[in-house]
């Protein structure tokens, strides 16, 4: 059974800075892409960052870039999100995603929510301002 726990969310001021971590259990991510989602209240759920199987190639969502940084160590079986110069519009909850391929081929497929098979429970993150 695959398991997916995102840590590491909480409240932040405008400015500030959080890392999210990804533990997974039940099956090596070492082959997967890997991805970051957020759903804000009242908002359907968008995309954030993500990176292939060997952290060879990464995507980000425009309202990210620059400011964010997704990451993983295949050998903790961990991604990560580092967000920096955080925004009070970047309060969600935000959520780690495991695709069964090793790669997206495109922006595109990369960024929509069914190209992935696996979901974390999530980790709030309020960002006050």
């Amino acid at each position: 059974q695959v398991q997916l726990v995102e840590s590491g969310g909480g409240l932040v001021q405008a400015g500030g800075s959080l890392r999210l971590s990804c533990a997974a259990s039940g099956r090596s991510i070492s082959s997967s892409a890997m991805g970051w989602f957020r759903q804000a209240p009242g908002k359907a759920r968008e995309f954030v960052a993500t990176i292939n199987w060997s952290g060879g190639s990464t995507y980000y969502a425009d309202s990210v870039k620059g400011r964010f940084t997704i990451s993983r160590d295949n050998a903790r079986n961990t991604i990560y999100l580092q967000m920096n110069s955080l925004k009070p519009e970047d309060t969600a909850v935000y959520y780690c995603a495991l695709s069964r391929r090793p790669s997206h081929t495109t922006m595109r497929v990369a960024a929509t929510p069914m190209s992935y098979d696996y979901w974390g429970q999530g980790t709030q993150v309020t960002v006050s301002s």
